[in-house]
């Protein structure tokens, strides 16, 4: 009795067994057991296992963390300029309400909570590292994936405008165009994606240009099949752990940029709150308030070499030809 497609069950290569004794590849089953490696080959390296929990812990503070404090990051306590932290504090809001509580991590020189602050800090900063980061891989992989498929003529003219565009001075486009909004965090996203992908954008079209001449690429193409759904489904879904990486270094980019912006003075603006405006507040002060800066300046480096050593860990489990991953 013959087996209907349903019955037939792969075995551990990811393979079925048709009623004729051929094998044919079970994709799902395939994609299945090859991301089970990647996740046990991330799972072997120790720093970026310990990044990945630091990373989610920061992205807990940013989400619940407020909630331990009955401060706001606007509150403004006057009767405890630059407290230290511990120091009891009350601040009376403008709907009259009155909250007395312990700033946990002391005050500002404006009586501002600085835990509150950090929490939201934490948060602005990582809005805009992941919303940017994610935006700009997404488009560099498709423009450089459909220039690459393309080639010719459009080729040419794409990578003429991403030269072009690289060797225009983008922070400082950037902290202008920032400034003239305000240092608005919405329109600081816009900004740092027209000036941010560029960058991976030429390191995803050197590896399409040797996807492009895969067999199934040429076999789409025989098909009739149109360059944008090529590139969607065939040729970006091969660069996926390329793409993976780029995003995680590109979180990391654009957290050191977004604070370089706010401690310059044209990223996030008062009464918004970034490590970058937290930052730049505590080196103008060190002297009086120093705990604003080293708080502010320790977790920004716990951000950023969490991130970093994901980077690194995503990049060893996806590549086969690392030993950094052990062995499958």
């Amino acid at each position: 009795m013959s087996q209907t497609p349903d019955q037939l069950v792969p075995d551990e290569s990811g393979y079925v067994a048709t009623a004729d004794g051929d094998q044919n590849l079970n994709l799902p089953a395939h994609r299945t057991r090859r991301m089970r490696l990647y996740v046990r080959r991330f799972w072997r390296n120790k720093p970026a296992v310990v990044g990945l929990g630091v990373f989610a812990f920061l992205v807990l503070c940013s989400l619940v963390g407020g909630r331990f404090t009955p401060f706001r990051y606007t509150d403004m306590d006057f009767g405890a300029l630059g407290a230290q932290p511990g120091t009891p504090g009350s601040v009376v809001r403008p709907d009259g309400t009155l909250v007395n509580a312990t700033h946990l991590l002391g005050t500002n020189s404006g009586g501002i909570d600085v835990f509150a602050m950090l929490m939201h800090g934490i948060g602005r900063s990582m809005t805009i590292a992941v919303s940017v980061s994610l935006v700009t891989t997404l488009f560099a992989a498709f423009i450089s994936a459909l220039a690459a498929y393309l080639a010719g003529l459009t080729e040419r003219i794409v990578l003429a405008v991403i030269n072009f565009l690289l060797i225009l001075p983008s922070f400082l486009l950037m902290a202008l165009i920032a400034n003239h909004y305000s240092g608005a965090w919405q329109m600081l996203i816009v900004v740092m994606i027209v000036f941010g992908w560029m960058y991976p954008a030429r390191v995803i079209w050197s590896l399409s240009t040797s996807v492009r001449e895969r067999e199934y690429i040429s076999a789409a193409r025989f098909m009739g099949a149109r360059g944008p759904s090529v590139v969607i489904r065939h040729m970006v879904p091969n660069i996926g752990s390329l793409l993976v990486i780029q995003f995680t270094l590109g979180v990391v980019s654009t957290v050191m940029t977004e604070t370089g912006l706010s401690f310059l003075g044209f990223g996030v603006k008062i009464p918004d709150v970034s490590l970058g405006t937290m930052l730049q507040s505590g080196v103008s002060a060190i002297s009086s308030t120093p705990w604003l800066f080293w708080f502010s300046a320790g977790t920004l480096t716990l951000l950023t070499v969490s991130v970093a050593l994901i980077s690194d860990g995503l990049r060893d489990a996806l590549d086969p030809n690392s030993a950094a991953g052990g062995r499958a």
